[in-house]
């Protein structure tokens, strides 16, 4: 809701708005009503204060080139909203072009809050889960996940079966296809003896795994995952029907 609209001029302010949405932050003519909806308050900003001024900072400093896809951005206050969640950033190491790329991959992390978002849910990322920051930049949609009912839950899960998977295998999987991935890394059996994989001291070789075959691609892929290594031949020698629980 946005009762100050009601009392904002329509030929000083609102008319203006429209106009430099459309023209200036190049929002289709079809989606403007949705980016309203979505945030009323544009119209109650002013073209030269602000609405101009946070394009500039979106496109120039982040890098965003189609601002349109996050339009609702521009009512927000670039000093008050944008700066202190940028340094926020900055200030736990990361390198200034990697905190940008943040927010050039996730626009909507502008509007989470540090203290209730982004602080408790790093520090679990890296005290609990003990990953690197390299994985942030890589997925910054991780801070749009809840801590308690997703984040948590799903790395128990995978530190009690003893399984690593990377942060959007963790996060994205629907929950009974992310358990159905759990069961297979943690319920497959060692190769048959008629394996190729098979060596006489009863492990795994994994320089036998015939090139371009299923099985190479499946160890390929669990590669990708970073799945334990003395997990990974064992994994490759499942049928190649269960690759398909593997795709990312």
């Amino acid at each position: 809701m946005c009762p100050e609209i009601l009392a904002t001029p329509l030929r000083d302010v609102i008319r203006p708005a429209v106009t430099f949405l459309l023209r200036e932050a190049q929002v289709r003519g079809r989606d403007l009503r949705h980016v309203i909806n979505r945030r009323p308050r544009l119209l109650t900003r002013s073209v030269d204060r602000q609405l101009r001024p946070t394009l500039y900072f979106l496109q120039g400093t982040i890098g965003i080139e189609d601002v349109s896809r996050c339009a609702p951005l521009l009512s927000c206050c670039v000093e008050t909203k944008f700066i202190p969640r940028l340094d926020y950033f900055l200030k736990l190491g990361l390198p200034k072009r990697d905190a940008i790329s943040l927010f050039r991959r996730f626009p909507s992390l502008f509007c989470y809050s540090v203290e209730e978002n982004l602080e408790p849910k790093f520090n679990y990322f890296l005290v609990e889960m003990g990953r690197e920051l390299r994985e942030l930049v890589d997925f910054p949609h991780y801070f749009s996940f809840s801590l308690e009912n997703r984040i948590k839950p799903r790395h128990k899960m995978c530190v009690d079966k003893g399984v690593y998977l990377s942060l959007p295998v963790m996060l994205k999987t629907p929950e009974s296809r992310f358990r159905k991935r759990l069961d297979v890394c943690c319920n497959s059996s060692i190769p048959l003896r008629s394996s190729p994989l098979w060596r006489n001291n009863g492990t795994l070789d994994e320089e036998a795994i015939p090139s371009g075959s299923a099985i190479s691609r499946m160890y390929k892929k669990l590669a990708a995952m970073k799945i334990d290594h003395s997990l990974m031949l064992q994994f490759a020698s499942l049928r190649v029907e269960t690759s398909a629980l593997f795709t990312a």
